[in-house]
């Protein structure tokens, strides 16, 4: 019990400690008007209190990722505590920080737009492709999950429950933020964390008791503990595998929908940095359940390899250690929860082609005109195998990752801040995302070269990637304080 409470109470001082550094080190400023305040026209610019932004922002960024990530993660052993708890509070929750504040101070403008702004327009038409594909398959993955397990439990028809999905996205991506996502997203967060919370009690509770003896971490233990270890290398698999509640190149497509919403900068820190944070309580919370429900790492890898999924294993903890109460918690956790994820991707995906063609979108024929279209191209999709689709998401997502913490390293250079805070975290990414690229069996999207190679190829790429930027930065730095000289000896 003592590494599952350390890990708790080490994101929880990251979010006091690390946050508030973090925020100082970007500069939040209240006395800066926010795109909420300066352009709101009660469709995405909207006003919202903080504790709701916060719910809100939550849900979109976690949905199933920090259960079932978890999860998969966990089957690799302890070590899995350690990236969730280091990779949460330096890399992901400043990832979301910036995704968010950044967006503030671009009108409130998508991921590719504030790209394009610190890294120049390649990179901005890339991402602008990339982000759009990324949030069609993350929504169409979300449908036909959840329509899979609705045509299981009630015996009706597939299509006919993808039909009903379908509808209510269509509502929730054409309606104002604030009548659908706003009133009933705080709910299912909510519902979200108490369900994780409640999981987290009972584990307490039985080990106080000694009903259930928690695994501590060890040094024998910190190794790839995976069933199938030549095929799931632990670098960099997991760190594709655990994505949400670590760090995830999605939440950078969803910050910016509350950064429409924010009244104050300060509020950042809650609702973009806290977030992060409360999904790694998440994930730490669910990686322990599934290495100790079964007795132990390896139990769990049996359980999955013998062709349980994830969506099996929340619903067996659940029932089993929660009752009834538990039934409703799966069902909102593996139905409820990645719908809701679903229609925030495709309203993601409205926003940022708007901003792609600077096309308002306050009227709804306007938004209409955009949406029709994305939600076409989204149900032919839907037609596809769901592992098809799944299998591309992990990469792409931390790929997405990588590049959001290259434009916040930018940026932090160009103000002539200390750029490390997210260069260092946007180096290791990089190196992570071109050895998954080398190294993953072919059915996962990799090249199945040597592993050995496959790592010293994915540190040379990221490395002289590194070595440019600090080549880049030092110059523009020069640059600058040239400028602002010779600006001060004409003044």
């Amino acid at each position: 019990m003592i590494t599952f409470l350390s890990a708790i109470l080490a994101l929880i001082l990251g979010y006091i400690f690390y946050g508030k550094f973090i925020e100082q080190v970007f500069g939040a400023d209240d006395t800066i008007k926010t795109p909420a305040v300066r352009l709101e026209d009660g469709v995405d610019f909207i006003p919202m209190p903080t504790w709701k932004m916060f719910t809100i922002q939550f849900l979109n960024i976690a949905g199933l990722g920090p259960i079932f990530g978890a999860i998969l993660g966990a089957m690799y052993g302890p070590i899995a505590y350690i990236w969730i708890v280091l990779g949460c509070i330096f890399m992901g929750a400043s990832h979301d920080y910036f995704s968010g504040m950044l967006s503030i101070r671009s009108e409130g403008a998508s991921l590719p737009e504030i790209v394009g702004k610190h890294l120049g327009s390649g990179i901005q038409n890339f991402i602008r492709i990339f982000t759009i594909l990324l949030l069609l398959f993350v929504g169409v993955a979300f449908v036909t999950g959840p329509a899979g397990l609705l045509t299981d439990f009630t015996g009706g028809g597939l299509n006919w429950w993808l039909y009903g999905i379908f509808a209510y996205y269509l509502l929730a991506t054409l309606l104002p933020i604030n009548k659908i996502i706003g009133k009933i997203y705080p709910l299912f967060g909510f519902a979200l964390l108490l369900m994780a919370v409640s999981i987290a009690g009972i584990m307490i509770f039985k080990s106080a008791t000694g009903a259930l003896i928690l695994n501590e971490i060890s040094f024998g233990e910190l190794k790839n503990l995976h069933v199938n270890p030549t095929q799931n290398i632990l670098y960099p698999m997991m760190f594709i595998v655990i994505s949400c509640g670590a760090i995830s190149g999605f939440h950078s497509t969803q910050s910016p929908m509350m950064a429409r919403c924010m009244k104050k900068e300060s509020f950042g820190r809650p609702v973009f940095y806290g977030a992060m944070i409360a999904e790694g309580i998440v994930a730490i919370i669910w990686a322990t359940a599934a290495m100790n429900f079964f007795g132990n790492t390896g139990e769990l890898n049996y359980t999955i390899s013998s062709g349980h999924n994830p969506a099996w294993i929340v619903n067996e903890i659940c029932n089993t250690w929660l009752g009834k109460t538990g039934a409703i918690f799966a069902i909102i956790g593996v139905i409820a929860c990645p719908i809701t994820t679903g229609d925030t991707a495709f309203r993601s995906a409205r926003l940022t082609i708007a901003d792609i063609f600077n096309y308002n979108q306050k009227s709804i024929k306007n938004r209409l005109l955009v949406s029709i279209p994305l939600f076409t191209l989204g149900f032919i999709l839907s037609q596809l195998e769901f592992s098809t689709i799944w299998k591309y998401l992990g990469l792409s997502n931390q790929i997405l990752s990588m590049v959001m913490l290259w434009t916040a390293a930018v940026y932090l250079a160009k103000k002539g801040k200390n750029h490390l805070l997210l260069s260092i975290p946007a180096l290791f990414m990089t190196a992570i995302c071109f050895t998954y690229l080398l190294v993953a069996p072919n059915k996962n999207g990799g090249l199945a070269i040597d592993s050995q190679l496959g790592i010293l190829l994915g540190i040379f790429i990221a490395s002289s990637i590194f070595i440019w930027f600090l080549v880049h930065s030092n110059q523009k730095s020069i640059k600058n304080k040239t400028t602002s000289v010779t600006t001060s000896q004409i003044e």
